[in-house]
């Protein structure tokens, strides 16, 4: 065998190269990659902190609309509202709200940037009506339900909307027409699947569908018209903390205590079939969320980080590091211009941070 060091190496003497260092040992030639040069691009940092939450940052909703600054809204576990105005990076409003207890979801309405609604767990879903000078609950429902599961909104045409809420009975979905609070449907499983955990409701070809997520580790995608279920997918071995579809692609993610994110599929029969799983570093993951152009999908993570991952083969994009704190929520802006679309996360460390990922992806 030829002897394939150079000829000015002595035996054993290291020798640097572009990615790393190389170590001539007789007619071997031994490569240390440097993890670091090979990277080729490290993980950006947060574009800004929003500061002043007062207490645990447990979910957030963008607003960006034509007709007014980009606004981010944001629910604290000890009832407090912000809404931040994204230009000047300072809360424009700060509602006190649902008698203290925490804002588990918010979410505006696509043609009114001066209406919105939040859930907390006082057991009640409100419909806020904001203006420059003042804000004021207009209309309450009361759900019965105190644990975490989010609400789904689901805006059917302008001016009408479907309201999909947990109930006092925890395994139960109650669907209500929003103008007048009107029971459309009660959605529950015959078998017994555990308590409900987390919900998503979508406009498809056929109408109205919800999957809801439990507390065995099922999925099940519900026909809301008809007041039946479509299909079952043991998806993962513990509770489904989270979960979202993208339509366009009938597909979607869910994610559970454990280190592994699930991702499943809809056939043309609306049958849950199981896709693809990744499997992160570390357990826990209070939600994800996939980006409206089906790229990207970001997961808010118990150890403190946020996971960045390509939507279409799930692979590891990056890995943003600044919360000290569990974070609890994720979210995109809607933002019409793709390059000033932002990532989202809050946390427990009462802390929000701001991101531009779209030219990392």
């Amino acid at each position: 065998m030829d002897n394939v060091g150079p000829p000015s190496s002595g035996p054993g003497r290291p020798q640097r190269s572009l990615t790393g260092i190389v170590v001539y040992c007789g007619s071997y030639r031994i490569q240390f990659i440097d993890v670091a040069i090979v990277m080729s691009r490290p993980p950006p940092d947060p574009l800004y902190i929003l500061r002043g939450s007062g207490a645990s940052v447990n979910t957030l909703h963008f607003s960006c609309g034509e007709d007014g600054p980009p606004l981010l809204y944001s629910g604290s576990g000890k009832g407090a509202i912000h809404v931040w105005n994204l230009t000047t990076r300072r809360a424009e409003h700060v509602l006190e709200s649902h008698a203290g207890n925490s804002v588990i979801w918010l979410h505006t309405f696509k043609n009114s940037r001066s209406r919105f609604i939040s859930q907390g767990r006082d057991m009640r879903v409100c419909m806020w009506e904001m203006s420059e000078d003042r804000s004021t609950v207009t209309d309450s429902l009361l759900t019965g339900s105190v644990g975490f599961c989010q609400c789904s909104l689901l805006e059917t045409q302008p001016g009408a909307a479907l309201l999909a809420h947990p109930t006092e009975h925890m395994e139960e979905v109650s669907v209500v027409e929003m103008r007048s609070w009107t029971p459309v449907c009660t959605l529950k499983p015959d078998s017994k699947l555990g308590m409900l955990m987390c919900m998503k409701m979508w406009q498809a070809d056929s109408g109205p569908v919800l999957c809801a997520g439990y507390e065995d580790g099922s999925l099940v995608l519900w026909d809301v018209s008809h007041r039946r279920p479509l299909s079952c997918l043991k998806a993962h071995p513990e509770p489904v903390m989270c979960l979202d579809i993208d339509v366009c692609k009938q597909k979607g993610i869910s994610g559970c205590s454990e280190k592994i994110l699930q991702s499943w599929t809809l056939d043309n029969q609306q049958n849950l079939q199981m896709y693809d799983s990744v499997q992160m570093t570390n357990p826990g993951v209070s939600q994800l969320r996939v980006r409206a152009d089906g790229k990207i999908l970001a997961t808010a993570g118990w150890d403190n980080s946020i996971r960045v991952f390509g939507w279409k083969k799930l692979k590891p994009l990056a890995v943003l590091q600044h919360h000290t704190d569990m974070v609890n929520s994720v979210a995109f802006s809607d933002h019409q211009d793709p390059p000033q679309r932002l990532l989202a996360a809050g946390s427990k460390d009462q802390r929000i941070s701001v991101w531009s990922i779209y030219s990392q992806s």
